[in-house]
């Protein structure tokens, strides 16, 4: 453990399973107290006994992002909790596939609501807790699909397309706060949610050939730039996407 993160308090929601949940080991294994969220209580439950068991300072609680009631009462509770956050990691996202002349007004509506609006909610209300302290992080989760262009993800690509956005416009509103506020766009990463969409063997098959690094992106190689952009190592960046993709999209 380098301890890079020794002493700040993390939320990380979609923290029961995938890069969720490698962010939050990470950010636990460099020595930050985190409160993680996630909508499905018993996986939520699960992961944080087993890092709390590992000697982990965690606490948990189940909650929606798309609620802003719900979220008010959880960010209140990290607070209370630890007296204080210093990280937020808006993690928590969907990805259905559908194509667009087939889309309903709900499909629509979700994947808005959970990607970019439950992106909205939780900054909304961590962050005067924030501006208070003088100084944070917070970290958004987006999507390369944003800078490619992706058949059968329109309402995905443009809810991630207007997390990048939110992400430069709020730098901008909080820089004078020290509140640093950067996104992360993963490629294809190799996480359990993809045998919806082939065999880990027809995923690579597909997906390599896009990226210069002809390996697979874990969740782990994710929660390693987080874990950067969380510590006093990225103080001087705000506003900015990294792009965790292995090369797939170069800018």
């Amino acid at each position: 453990m380098s301890a890079l993160l020794k002493d700040k308090v993390a939320v990380v929601t979609g923290a029961a399973q995938g890069i969720g949940e490698f962010i939050a080991r990470a950010f636990c294994h460099e020595g930050a107290s985190v409160f993680m969220g996630d909508r499905d209580a018993c996986r939520l439950q699960a992961t944080a006994q087993e890092l709390m068991d590992q000697g982990y300072v965690v606490d948990s609680q189940s909650f929606d992002v798309t609620d802003r009631q719900h979220v008010k009462e959880a960010m209140a509770a990290a607070k209370e909790r630890f007296g204080r956050i210093d990280v937020l990691v808006n993690n928590a996202g969907a990805y259905p596939r559908r194509h667009f002349l087939e889309m309903s007004d709900r499909d629509w509506d979700q994947m808005v609501d959970i990607n970019l609006n439950g992106t909205f909610n939780c900054t909304r209300a961590v962050a005067p807790i924030l501006v208070e302290q003088k100084q944070g992080a917070i970290i958004n989760i987006g999507s390369v699909t944003f800078f490619l262009g992706m058949a059968n993800l329109t309402h995905y690509v443009a809810a991630k397309g207007g997390v990048v956005g939110f992400t430069r416009s709020l730098a901008r509103d909080l820089g004078s706060h020290n509140i640093r506020v950067n996104c992360i766009s993963p490629g294809a990463v190799a996480t359990e949610s993809e045998k919806n969409f082939g065999t880990p063997e027809e995923i690579a098959a597909a997906v390599l050939p896009l990226q210069s690094l002809k390996r697979r992106i874990v969740p782990a190689d994710i929660a390693r730039v987080a874990v950067f952009l969380a510590s006093d190592l990225a103080a001087g960046m705000t506003g900015q996407t990294l792009n965790v993709d292995g090369g797939w999209v170069m800018y």
